[in-house]
């Protein structure tokens, strides 16, 4: 009763459109927790029964991933209205921690096998030496490889995720991920894929934005993870920036500065 109460109090406080976003996520998520819980459910049942032909069973899984897929697209579109309502949900996270959380969910999609064995994987020095076979390097200096971090954690996470999953798209072999900083955190993402051609610069940022006409151009996806980036950078009061030609690979460069402690 007392949760209800204070729903309706932030929605007799909000705008048109944010009414309507509110009720956009409810209407979407409860749907989505259904399908994934029964496509689950369906599952395991198969492997305990072994009922399941081979085909259903492949069937369910792409379901399963496609869902786990939308689930995390709407997540984004939460955390990025959020932040430019200037809305950010305080508390202090290990960066490391963070990092390794981000590499996994971007593995799961890209390198499901890799993924599998780093869940199993505590120690960060373990993690990091399984990641190089796959030309994944990680490095974590400064004050923040020993200290927890004040910001939102989920939207760091959302920063780091969209950033190597783009690495991984476009690279040939190499993705390097650096964090640092001793009062603002710094990302740098790198890889040695075929560059972005001046001229693109700017408009890689944009909403549903897909490069046309080049080797680099972008096939997957509804072109939100480099705008909700920016969109949630510069809401944390920090900057992005690209380092690319043709050619050359690309480095996504962020700075964020910590909320008061």
């Amino acid at each position: 009763m007392r949760e209800k109460k204070e729903k309706s109090r932030h929605l007799e406080g909000m705008g048109e459109r944010e009414r309507l976003f509110d009720l956009l996520i409810h209407d979407l998520r409860e749907p989505l927790a259904i399908v994934s819980t029964s496509t689950s459910s369906l599952l395991k049942k198969g492997d305990q029964a072994g009922s399941l032909a081979e085909d259903q069973k492949r069937g369910l899984e792409r379901i399963q991933r496609n869902v786990q897929k939308a689930q995390t697209l709407l997540q984004e579109m939460i955390e990025i209205f959020h932040s430019e309502e200037g809305l950010f949900q305080k508390g202090f996270f290990s960066v490391e921690k963070t990092v390794r959380a981000s590499v996994l969910d971007v593995l799961e999609v890209a390198i499901p096998t890799a993924a599998e064995l780093l869940c199993r994987e505590e120690k960060y020095e373990g993690f990091c030496d399984l990641l190089k076979p796959h030309g994944i390097f990680i490095e974590i200096s400064g004050r923040y490889g020993q200290t927890p971090f004040c910001h939102d954690q989920k939207k760091v996470q959302q920063i780091l995720r969209n950033l190597m999953s783009n690495a991984l798209k476009y690279r040939r072999s190499r993705m390097n991920v650096s964090i640092s900083g001793e009062g603002d955190l710094f990302v740098s993402v790198e890889d040695d894929g075929r560059g972005i051609p001046t001229r693109d610069h700017e408009s890689i940022f944009g909403r549903f934005v897909q490069l046309k006409g080049t080797e680099h151009e972008i096939r997957e996806g509804l072109g939100l993870g480099l705008a909700g980036v920016k969109a949630i950078v510069e809401a944390m009061g920090g900057e992005i920036t690209l380092t690319s030609r043709e050619g050359s690979g690309s480095c996504f460069k962020v700075r964020i500065p910590p909320l008061p402690s």
